[in-house]
């Protein structure tokens, strides 16, 4: 019987009997010792517990040892840290094995909840040294949130007209997308209602998203103006902001609204897989690319996309590429174009191309060449530089340290630093900027932010985030 017991016991169970015995015979030797050695034994100790402080032990022993000359490495961290609310989003849990003899499993988690929480003080510090941030790009995103607290309106909205200089055109103002793009700015250094530092910025986001939790409607729609080429974009970025609002803070009353949002995005995909300016009325990258940033915040927060809704994007934009899925078209009928190429690679990366797939490595190795890096003078885009920020970022290694090399001396160099609009960049300086005069200087502001906040805005998708802080 006891051969049976012994042979039938989980791991445990014979674990705990080994243990126990270790302890009995170190017992035994402790209480033998000569009466000098009784360390334990003849003792008289004091202890208390809790608030009171006992008598503390001060002798000379064997079980002592000098730590007087050793050299304590100092602790690289900042100080007064705020507290971590979630420092870690795990994968659901797995079920107890019946026998309790299993220590893992075969299940891959997905680290897609772990996405927002770079955000955090602590772990800000740490990734902005990680992929090559600096003081630079800290002190330019500072104080381009400073330019957007003091151009928001008493409303607590934005505005892409004004007031301040070289606004959009009075008839093309979309203050919807415009506190959508602000508070994404703000989110994106870690700053909610409740929480982020600096905290003089928190009531901006507060009286921000009262103001556009009111242009959301009952299907969750936020988009109610005239321009025909807005809606898509904008329900993209209210999508984006409000999944990345429901993730960083886990409040209930953004929940409802987050899942209306993200309904709404998935019931107008149109028949072809994508998104462009009329519910389920065709397809077209740019504006399936805010889309599909949308359901990959909304996933990032634990709401649900179904996975049928994600594959018709992919089957989208195998119409739209070129050389195999290396390069994209704006629309079937029109050329490759970079910041298409850029903004596709990027929703391939959240659709889940591999780091190694020969197509995405192709892509990026275009994106990142030396002629197609960020240049004022010859190619202002800020359009493609915002995918092309992103898409390098996930990918890291050489084509990120390429792009950022030039990223982080060249974006903050051309911050405005004086007068009425320090801390904002401006859109029409030199003439060549693409698109930029359609959205002002708040559009162009907004998405240089988002770039110098790529360090920690979003983790690196490839990488296992608990090696990295």
């Amino acid at each position: 019987m006891t051969e049976i017991a012994t042979r039938n016991a989980p791991p445990w169970l014979v674990s705990a009997a080994i243990h126990l015995g270790i302890l009995v015979v170190l017992a035994v030797l402790v209480v033998g010792l000569p009466s000098g050695r009784r360390i334990l034994l003849d003792m008289a100790i004091d202890d208390t517990y809790a608030e009171q402080l006992g008598e503390q032990l001060d002798f000379n022993s064997p079980l002592q040892s000098d730590t007087s000359n050793v050299e304590i490495a100092p602790v690289l961290s900042q100080s007064e840290l705020p507290e971590v609310a979630d420092p870690l989003a795990v994968p659901e849990m797995l079920e107890f094995a019946s026998d309790g003899t299993f220590a893992s499993s075969e299940l891959i988690a997905n680290q897609i909840g772990l996405a927002l929480t770079g955000r955090e003080e602590g772990a800000k510090a740490a990734l902005l040294g990680r992929y090559g941030g600096t003081k630079k790009t800290e002190e330019a995103v500072m104080a381009g949130l400073g330019w957007l607290a003091r151009n928001q309106t008493q409303s607590g909205a934005w505005s892409l007209t004004g007031p301040y200089a070289d606004g959009a055109p009075k008839d093309l103002d979309n203050q919807v997308a415009a506190t959508a793009m602000a508070l994404l700015a703000f989110q994106g250094a870690g700053i909610t209602p409740v929480g982020g530092s600096p905290a003089k910025f928190r009531s901006n986001v507060a009286k921000g998203w009262s103001w556009l939790l009111k242009q959301q409607d009952r299907d969750g729609n936020f988009y109610h103006l005239g321009l025909r080429n807005h809606r898509f974009y904008t329900q993209g970025q209210c999508t984006i902001a409000l999944c990345e609002l429901y993730g960083m803070t886990k409040a209930p009353q953004y929940r409802e609204p987050a899942e209306l949002a993200v309904q709404y995005c998935l019931k107008t995909q149109s028949p072809e897989g994508g998104w462009r300016y009329e519910p389920g009325g065709g397809s077209d990258v740019s504006v399936t690319g805010w889309i599909v940033m949308a359901l990959q915040s909304a996933r990032m927060a634990g709401v649900r996309v179904p996975q049928e809704n994600l594959d018709r994007i992919g089957l989208f934009l195998d119409s739209v590429a070129e050389r195999n899925g290396s390069r994209y078209r704006y629309r079937k009928s029109e050329g490759v174009r970079l910041s298409m190429t850029a903004e596709g690679l990027l929703c391939r990366q959240y659709l889940g191309w591999h780091r190694n797939d020969p197509r995405l490595v192709e892509g990026v190795e275009w994106i990142t060449a030396d002629e197609n890096l960020i240049d004022y003078v010859k190619n202002h885009d800020v359009y493609y530089w915002y995918y092309a920020t992103q898409v390098a970022h996930h990918m890291e290694g050489d084509s990120w340290e390429r792009w950022n090399g030039v990223m982080r001396q060249v974006v903050p160099s051309q911050q405005v630093k004086q007068g009425r609009e320090r801390g904002s960049w401006a859109p029409n300086q030199p003439t060549t900027a693409k698109f930029s005069l359609h959205g002002g200087r708040l559009y162009v502001t907004c998405l240089s932010i988002h770039m110098l906040e790529v360090y920690y805005r979003h983790l690196p998708i490839y990488t296992k985030v608990y090696g990295i802080y």
